[in-house]
């Protein structure tokens, strides 16, 4: 397996920083250590493409960035993706109400199926049941 994509180190450094930025550096810690030769192209897609390209573009800040992958997530029902931004929402300034209020336009503009699993998400995620011990 050859890692074929070209990549621009500048970008793919900044990329990286603001990847931190918003999910954190355990996160990316625990991503770059599961890389393997298979996806390592595409972990530098990612990197140069949606942290360095999009979300580093001018304005926009990370909370409102955040806010629209979060309802982009609970639209499509990527679940998995989801819940990693859900709780990373503090990185941004994002709040649990903010979230609320995208997930009610979710609902009105991609369905109340849709949105009911991120809301569970969201709930389990921000207001986990008291654990008895």
């Amino acid at each position: 397996m050859t890692n074929d994509f070209p990549s621009d180190p500048g970008r793919h450094e900044r990329g990286m920083k603001i990847r931190r930025t918003v999910l954190g550096d355990a996160h990316v810690d625990k991503a770059v250590a599961a890389q393997t030769p298979f996806d390592a192209d595409f972990q530098r897609f990612i990197v140069e493409t949606a942290w360095a390209g999009v979300w580093a573009r001018p304005g926009l800040d990370f909370r409102t960035r955040h806010l629209i992958t979060i309802s982009i997530l609970a639209a499509l029902g990527r679940d998995h993706e989801l819940a990693l931004h859900l709780r990373s929402i503090g990185n941004t300034g994002t709040t649990p109400d903010d979230v609320r209020e995208a997930l009610l336009h979710v609902a009105a503009y991609a369905g109340i199926p849709a949105a009911n699993s991120a809301v569970a998400q969201a709930k389990a995620i921000f207001d986990p049941p008291p654990r008895h011990d």
